[in-house]
């Protein structure tokens, strides 16, 4: 790495020690495994040519502009995405703004505009069906052929596909959190998921129950299916704690309410609030219910606390990026 991570908005405003790096390009909804592997091999070649290594990504999701009518789960906001790649290793990421406007660029205006005079490109990796410019005209030939009339270089990294043969994609692993099953999703990301938002307060009813909780409110567009986890909670000075989180409406409690992610952090007797912490999953215990009454609800969440006990207990990383996130310390 050539110095202290950057997340530049915008491609406009790129330092000077930056430029002439190899710069991976996508959307990178997830940091999955197969987005993994573009990455990795975007660091790679910037490690053989002793150049910075970059990553170029659009916000919003171009989805969002083009259907904004079909909402469209992150995996990743845009911060988090940016905390995965500073960890995998990269100098810098450029969240370029993608707009209606942005999208009407041609093929040869993207390469010239944000590729060249922004970027300063040396070498460029991506998948092998990244598309680009207006009506998605440019495609992996044109970018080989547009490069070698430019002077810089060009790797296009194949699918990746999991242990059983399946392509590794952002959607496959959508359906697997909108479903709750966090095991499966953790083995396509290659980490665990994981949320971040500041701690804020909640009715604290939990409390007057014995069951304090550390509560979140996630973004809209979260992709997370309503039920109680084990999980781990992480503050920005690095302390892990063991919980058991509930996300949903409390419907035992309220009639009607916003999805809240509440967790009970184990053996935890300090204040959290204002904090910005990470909440990553571990494993689905059950479903949101409606019980009858205080009571039963409060027999229930015992039952949920040691057995997300026991499951936390066994758990060991998924990789050095699952590492990296666990021990990371942000403050």
């Amino acid at each position: 790495m050539t110095g202290e991570f950057e997340c530049l908005v915008g491609s406009g405003r790129l330092p000077e020690r930056l430029r002439g790096g190899v710069v991976a390009i996508g959307n990178f909804d997830g940091v999955h495994r197969g987005h993994q592997a573009v990455l990795e091999r975007a660091l790679e070649e910037a490690r053989a040519r002793n150049v910075p290594a970059l990553v170029l990504t659009f916000e919003p999701h171009p989805r969002t502009v083009f259907r904004p009518d079909i909402p469209l789960p992150r995996i990743t906001p845009a911060p988090v995405k940016a905390r995965l790649i500073r960890l995998l290793g990269f100098d810098a990421v450029v969240e370029q703004e993608f707009s209606r406007e942005f999208a009407q660029k041609s093929a040869d205006e993207f390469i010239d505009e944000v590729l060249m005079r922004q970027l300063g490109v040396g070498h460029v990796v991506t998948g092998f069906d990244f598309h680009f410019g207006k009506n998605r005209q440019g495609d992996p030939a044109f970018l080989v052929a547009a490069a070698k009339s430019r002077g810089f270089g060009v790797t296009q990294v194949e699918a990746f596909s999991d242990e059983g043969g399946e392509i590794v994609s952002s959607s496959r692993i959508r359906t697997l959190l909108e479903a709750g099953d966090v095991t499966q999703a953790a083995g396509l990301l290659g980490y665990r998921f994981t949320v971040e938002s500041e701690i804020v307060h909640g009715k604290k009813l939990g409390r007057t129950l014995g069951f304090p909780t550390a509560n979140m409110v996630l973004p809209n567009d979260a992709v997370l299916h309503h039920g109680i986890y084990a999980v781990r909670l992480r503050r920005a000075n690095g302390d892990l704690h063991d919980g058991v989180a509930s996300f949903g409406r409390r419907p035992t409690v309220e009639s009607e309410g916003e999805p809240l992610l509440e967790t009970y952090v184990f053996d935890f007797n300090g204040d959290l609030y204002g904090e910005v912490c990470d909440v990553s999953f571990f494993g689905f215990l059950r479903g949101e219910e409606k019980f009858d009454g205080l009571d039963a609800l409060l027999e229930q969440m015992k039952h949920d606390k040691e057995e997300a006990r026991a499951l936390l207990a066994g758990v060991r990383p998924l990789s050095e990026l699952d590492v990296r996130l666990a021990f990371e310390r942000r403050s």
